[in-house]
């Protein structure tokens, strides 16, 4: 299982109120919440995001609330895979459980730029960036997270 797409770009501390604001949560609607993805911290990234691309994170992504939207919109939005030095530990649940794949590498988190053309292989945790003609290397995803994903969610690949 392999992701590969165009990369969007962030720093520490990206916060779910960033990623979803509260303004938007009165909603359900997956494409609704899409619209409205990384608005404050990004105005033009859903207009921009396209079905596959990467988004890549210094340290601590997802802090903040533990709203399960986040991760949501992100994935509503086209993004394949997230990329980031670390995460907090509830967005790191919350992905996992609606199947968004998300990978730590601080390699890959520090040399990754805006734009770069980067693939992921899941199976391996090899992550190659196109652009830049360098790899880094991410843990692999277990069995089970690969059949999680693959089922778009926790909840699908126990049915």
């Amino acid at each position: 299982m392999k992701a590969r797409g165009t990369v969007h770009k962030y720093g520490d501390n990206v916060d779910t109120d960033v990623i979803i604001p509260a303004r938007y949560l009165n909603t359900a609607d997956m494409q609704e919440l899409a619209k409205h993805c990384m608005e404050d911290i990004d105005i033009d990234f859903a207009g921009r995001v396209k079905a596959g691309d990467i988004m890549v994170a210094e340290a601590n992504f997802g802090c903040g609330s533990s709203r399960e939207h986040a991760p949501a919109a992100i994935k509503a939005s086209g993004i394949s895979c997230v990329i980031a030095k670390t995460f907090a530990r509830i967005f790191y649940r919350n992905a996992i459980n609606i199947g968004l794949p998300i990978i730590e590498c601080d390699e890959a988190a520090e040399k990754i730029s805006a734009g770069d053309d980067v693939e992921i292989d899941f199976e391996t945790g090899v992550i190659t960036n196109h652009t830049k003609n360098e790899t880094y290397q991410g843990q692999s995803f277990p069995e089970f997270l690969i059949n999680i994903i693959n089922s778009n969610g926790l909840l699908n690949s126990l049915k």
